[in-house]
């Protein structure tokens, strides 16, 4: 379908809103008339836009919101390559999860993609662009190449994942930081 920039400014209004609902409740619990209150919108409009209904609509924000889980990682995910770069994405990512508290995108998106058709994709794919990101870094800081530098950004992404977690239930980024501490203090000075 081709939009308009006022259409795509239109359909991207119904995204970040259903986005916004998502965060907080459950995929199935997200009601339509909620998020078209929330956008200004009619259903028809959602139906113009999304003619396939509330199954696209999610499978819109889960592109959306993958995109948004690495791009407020920029610019330094995709510059790991040295101590202080790593200190910096550490830096932002604690700040991100600590601002969004119990609200976590990625969260949304994995239980999402029990529910929702194509949704399993784009998390997968989310994954494995983080993880090429974060190998690359570890590659640009030490020897570990392939399988190595690829098993230890699994098991760093592994930990995030695991700190946001807790975070969502105690409120404290502890685990979140004590995780990506422990990763950077383990990386040497330079290539």
């Amino acid at each position: 379908m081709r939009l308009t920039e006022k259409g795509r400014a239109s359909r991207q209004r119904l995204v970040e809103a259903a986005s916004l609902r998502l965060r907080g409740d459950a995929p199935g619990a997200m009601r339509l008339e909620d998020v078209l209150a929330d956008a200004g919108m009619s259903k028809g409009q959602l139906f113009h836009y999304f003619p396939d209904g509330k199954e696209q609509l999610l499978l819109a924000v889960a592109r959306y919101e993958a995109e948004r889980v690495l791009a407020d990682q920029e610019p330094h995910l995709s510059a790991l390559d040295s101590l202080a770069s790593w200190q910096a994405w550490r830096d932002v990512l604690v700040a991100r999860y600590r601002e969004q508290g119990a609200h976590c995108p990625l969260g949304a998106l994995l239980a999402q993609a029990e529910s929702t058709v194509g949704a399993g994709e784009v998390v997968t794919a989310l994954l494995d662009r983080w993880q090429r990101h974060l190998r690359d870094g570890i590659t640009a800081m030490r020897a570990a190449a392939g399988a190595e530098a690829d098993r230890e950004a699994a098991a760093l992404i592994a930990g995030i994942q695991g700190g946001v977690q807790i975070l969502r239930t105690t409120r404290s980024t502890a685990h979140l930081e004590a995780v990506l501490d422990q990763f950077i203090e383990r990386l040497p000075s330079g290539p």
